[in-house]
């Protein structure tokens, strides 16, 4: 079984990776590429879904009955994945807006 820490860092690091990737994606339809852009979003999906099944692990071992102690580090887990699902609601915003910007 895998501890604390290394989950923790599984999650921050799925995270982190899909979060730079929406980046990436917004800057992609910046420059008008909206076939890569929709692509790294799509990738950006398949790595934080990674982090979701990582996290999701965690709370079906705590609802079995085995406790979890909160850390610093579970928060910031958890928090990094709060931020990746605003910045993915965001980037298909602000993609969204560029397509339009340039069909006109």
């Amino acid at each position: 079984m895998q501890g604390l820490e290394e989950v923790c860092f599984q999650i921050i690091s799925y995270s982190g990776t899909a979060k730079s990737m929406y980046i990436e994606a917004i800057q992609q339809a910046k420059a008008g590429d909206f076939d890569q852009a929709d692509q790294s979003m799509k990738d950006a999906e398949d790595i934080f879904v990674s982090a979701h099944k990582v996290h999701m692990d965690l709370i079906s071992k705590e609802a079995g009955g085995e406790k979890q102690q909160v850390s610093l580090l579970l928060i910031h887990a958890e928090d990094q994945m709060a931020t990746c699902e605003s910045m993915k609601i965001l980037a298909q915003e602000i993609i969204d807006l560029y397509k339009d910007k340039y069909q006109k």
